[in-house]
């Protein structure tokens, strides 16, 4: 047993109680990492390759890809060494840095949904002057203040982490590292880390979902406004698939908001179980939601496909 101080390292958890299910349980972990990792590195491959997916929202779609990759890719390494070999050790750098990206991250990704909400609201609304609006320069301008936003806006309550005193247990309830798992570890006045991130969240996830909301209102009047009932539909269509990832995303934020905040009987292993939900659903079902419901991207496939099948 480690003794209770600031330089031991923190111990990581997979799932408390059945820690000899563990090699069982990380089959579909494994499977699902995997095909996180397949399918968003696809679209990006598809979307850098194909001349008729550059467009604007497409490289929003790069921008979504991008962002669950890199999610992915920082938890997987500390996810899949509790589940496999029980490597539960995280050094109090690795475990602050974890935190810092995964939380940016997921404020990335509520603004770049934001922003293929503008930009299907301006190919609706002004279909004339879409490129002309969304040029390649705006598009790389507005990736780079939401990369900004995310990673800025987590830099206040992640930098008092490294020289907060930890003299109580070291060990997280997760397999990866969250700010509000570790603060509740340190010995110090932790009250700005408890106030910060509500006002964050009130102003990143909160503010976009209302503003993504408006712009659909907005959409829909204008789809309303088109004569042709088949002219409508094609207007929805192109939404379909970006409305079925904000609601993928929204409703497992609302979801682990909600176990957080009011599941205070339920089982330990719900909380855990929609922690990874929240980090490994998204990824997962935004590039099978956009090769469904988008013909460019199926075309894409078929030529990808076909091309190495002529090779």
């Amino acid at each position: 047993m480690r003794p209770n101080n600031s330089d031991a390292p923190f111990l990581l958890n997979g799932f408390p109680g059945l820690e000899a299910a563990h090699h069982w349980i990380s089959i579909p972990f494994f499977a699902v990492y995997l095909s996180v990792l397949l399918g968003n590195s696809t679209l990006l491959y598809l979307i850098k390759e194909d001349p008729s997916l550059h467009e604007p929202m497409y490289y929003f779609l790069a921008m979504l890809a991008g962002t669950d990759l890199t999610v992915t890719l920082t938890t997987m390494p500390t996810v899949m060494g509790v589940l496999w070999v029980n490597y539960r050790e995280i050094s109090h750098g690795a475990c602050f840095l974890q935190a810092y990206i995964v939380h940016s991250l997921s404020i990335v990704e509520s603004g770049v949904l934001l922003a293929m909400a503008y930009d299907r609201f301006i190919a609706i609304r002004s279909p004339l002057r879409y490129n002309s609006i969304l040029t390649s320069s705006r598009v790389m301008k507005v990736g780079l203040g939401l990369l900004m936003r995310g990673f800025l806006s987590l830099v206040p309550p992640v930098l008092p982490l490294f020289w907060f005193p930890y003299c109580r247990s070291h060990i997280l309830s997760h397999a990866f590292c969250l700010q509000q798992d570790v603060m509740k570890l340190a010995c110090a006045d932790i009250t700005f880390n408890r106030i910060y991130p509500v006002v964050l969240v009130a102003l990143t996830f909160f503010l976009d979902a209302l503003i993504i909301f408006l712009s659909y209102i907005l959409i829909l009047k204008t789809v309303l406004g088109i004569a042709s009932r088949e002219e409508q539909a094609k207007a929805l269509n192109t939404c379909v698939s970006h409305v079925s990832c904000v609601l993928v995303f929204y409703i497992t934020v609302i979801g682990l908001t909600f176990i957080h905040r009011f599941g205070e009987h339920a089982p330990h292993v719900v909380h855990i179980t929609m922690s990874y939900v929240y980090f490994l659903f998204p990824p997962l079902m935004n590039p099978i939601i956009y090769s469904i419901k988008t013909k460019q991207i199926q075309r894409s496939i078929v030529r990808l496909f076909s091309m190495h099948s002529r090779v």
